[in-house]
């Protein structure tokens, strides 16, 4: 099991200058951590693969949502040398309910950082990378050049890497949107998170319509690229306002969807109100893929960068099926 302590790297610090992780959260009333179902405990990460993609991160002085957010399939994903980079340092502007990312007032942007995330996926021979970031609304443009710095020296390093991105909302950033999708990522991947109705105790920074417009304009602005969004079960959402949502991302034309479920990361964040069964997530997936999704990947573990290199080429390979099923 995937144990997170609500420090800010705490092997690094004293225990008397230990910052609180999440100051926003500590006067809310403590929560009940339920027990997790069997379908959703994995091993603690400790592989040969694991601890090689662990070194290059460190080298790099790289940040990876996997660390960050205390993702349950790191010890998976790192074996394979598949790691998610999060880009424009580790502290968020915003202080989401769900979230283990620390809040706080952001360092600067890291220069080196395009090079160095470039170098790390030449380093770990990368088909298929995803890129995400912390919020960064105190930048102008939301850290719109940083993504395009990134994507263009992954690009110039490793040509053959395809590249997924996971970006933020771009709030209130004019041509921030236009410059990213600009930079041509074959993957472009914005998560709504969660139903409308749980927004402003789960996602109190964003906005659900904002979040689709940002969506359906990056196919205005390019046909041709995938989109791709995301949400966690087990917030208090009724069924039909999942469905609702489906709906929703179609009508923005998203060809991808993922469904996880949400695993609260300690007793000051939102409470687990539901552990979703596998076969509620199977039945999900069936409906999504009936309201048109090119592809949908729906599991207790199911999260946004999860296999996503494998996800990319059948994505591609149902593209392709429909078109030829058109003519």
């Amino acid at each position: 099991m995937v144990t997170i302590l609500d420090v800010t790297k705490p092997d690094a610090i004293k225990p008397e200058t230990r910052r609180v992780r999440h100051p926003e959260k500590q006067k809310r009333p403590d929560t009940e951590v339920k027990r997790k179902p069997e379908w959703i405990r994995v091993k603690a990460p400790n592989s040969k693969g694991y601890q090689e993609t662990r070194s290059i991160v460190k080298e790099n002085n790289l940040v990876t949502v996997c660390e960050e957010a205390g993702c349950p399939n790191i010890g998976e994903c790192w074996d394979k040398k598949h790691a998610t980079f999060m880009i424009m340092g580790e502290i968020c502007t915003r202080a989401c309910a769900f979230c283990n990312v620390i809040t706080g007032k952001p360092n600067a942007l890291d220069m080196n950082e395009p090079y160095n995330v470039a170098k790390a996926v030449k380093q770990m021979g990368l088909q298929h990378v995803v890129i995400t970031s912390v919020d960064r609304d105190d930048l102008d443009d939301g850290g719109a050049e940083h993504f395009e710095k990134v994507i263009r020296s992954i690009r110039a390093a490793s040509p053959g890497t395809t590249i997924e991105i996971l970006t933020p909302d771009f709030l209130r950033k004019p041509g921030a949107l236009e410059r990213v999708v600009a930079a041509k990522p074959d993957v472009f991947n914005h998560n709504l998170e969660t139903v409308p109705g749980n927004y402003l105790t789960v996602r109190p920074g964003a906005r659900y319509f904002h979040s689709l417009r940002l969506l359906q304009r990056v196919k205005e602005l390019d046909p041709t690229m995938f989109t791709k969004s995301g949400i966690m079960v087990g917030l208090g959402e009724e069924r039909n306002e999942v469905l609702q949502l489906m709906d929703d991302l179609r009508s923005a034309d998203v060809d991808f969807m993922t469904i996880g479920q949400y695993l609260q990361p300690t007793r000051k964040h939102h409470e687990v109100m539901d552990f979703v069964t596998p076969d509620e997530f199977k039945s999900y997936e069936k409906i999504a893929y009936t309201k048109g999704f090119l592809m949908v990947s729906s599991s207790p573990l199911t999260r946004s960068s999860h296999h996503a290199g494998d996800d990319f080429a059948r994505l591609k390979a149902n593209r392709d099926a429909r078109v030829a099923a058109a003519e």
